[in-house]
């Protein structure tokens, strides 16, 4: 037996897990780790990245560049031209990332489900009555990046980003293991709410990217700032920033989950159901 798969066999214990990413500063850990990433000593830099890509099975083959400054360029690196096509139906919301697909489905009022038993509500995450009630009884999926996945999302639709709404919290783990364990979780962490209408229809989709431990950075590239643990505000940020389909939006500093919501009338795309794969630009949801 490698050592690598001893490794994964030891993390694959639900217990250890939970108590290695969990039970930890995770404030701290995760500032940590964002200032570690960003060296750019050559010899810090190759045992990092080896490291991770030992771990995690990271590819870099799609990757436009093979070199890099630091571990933090490796994360938050760009893809070759044509890497992912989008699907350019007007009918078809598309996946902003790469993901694994976590809980989707229909919203029962304002409550959804980050894990089969685990309920949470619009009203906890979202912190806006507003878009509460616009996506009463709609629709929801979980997107859940991996260490090694292409870290950067995109616009789903041709939209206007209206808003971003960032909520200051915890950087508890978002991977299964501690989405059975710890409840409304998602309500718990760092995150921002990015608040986007349908240019052609004029339907709400709102994006809610979800920090976790070692991973509490977003860039976007419609805000002049950072949003990090060190953000201290405004927390409220209006926007007018206008996308096509398949634009990126930004990046995370290391990866986490993104949750899209819809409005009532929307439906999921066939294959999309918990625990397949998506990449950014497949078919995600239906428009009415």
């Amino acid at each position: 037996m490698t050592l690598q798969t001893q490794i994964w066999r030891m993390f694959e214990q639900e217990d250890i897990n939970f108590l290695l990413t969990n039970r930890i500063p995770r404030r701290l850990a995760t500032t940590f780790v964002g200032w570690f990433s960003k060296i750019e000593q050559p010899f810090v830099r190759d045992l990092s990245i080896g490291l991770w890509r030992m771990l995690s099975g990271l590819d870099l083959s799609e990757a436009k560049d093979t070199r890099f400054r630091s571990m933090h360029a490796c994360f938050t690196r760009a893809l070759k031209d044509g890497a992912r096509p989008i699907e350019r139906d007007p009918a078809i919301l598309a996946s902003p990332c790469d993901a694994i697909v976590g809980a989707c489905g229909v919203i029962a009022g304002t409550e959804l489900y980050q894990i089969k038993g685990f309920p949470y509500s619009l009203h906890d995450l979202l912190n806006d009555t507003g878009l509460v009630q616009t996506h009463r009884n709609g629709r929801f999926v979980t997107l859940r990046l991996t260490s090694g996945m292409y870290h950067r999302f995109h616009a789903p639709h041709d939209c206007r980003v209206e808003q971003v709404t960032y909520i200051s919290g915890d950087t508890w783990n978002v991977n299964p293991i501690a989405l059975k364990r710890v409840e409304r979780l998602f309500c718990k962490n760092e995150r921002a709410v990015l608040k986007t209408t349908l240019t052609a229809t004029g339907h709400a989709v709102t994006l809610v990217p979800v920090a976790a431990v070692l991973v509490a950075g977003i860039r976007l590239h419609f805000l002049d700032v950072l949003l990090h643990l060190g953000h201290r505000g405004p927390n409220v940020v209006p926007c007018a920033a206008t996308l096509k389909k398949g634009d990126e939006m930004g990046w995370f500093e290391h990866g986490s989950t993104i949750i899209v919501f819809a409005p009532d009338g929307f439906s999921l795309c066939d294959g999309v159901n918990e625990g397949s794969m998506i990449r950014m630009g497949e078919p995600l949801m239906r428009l009415p």
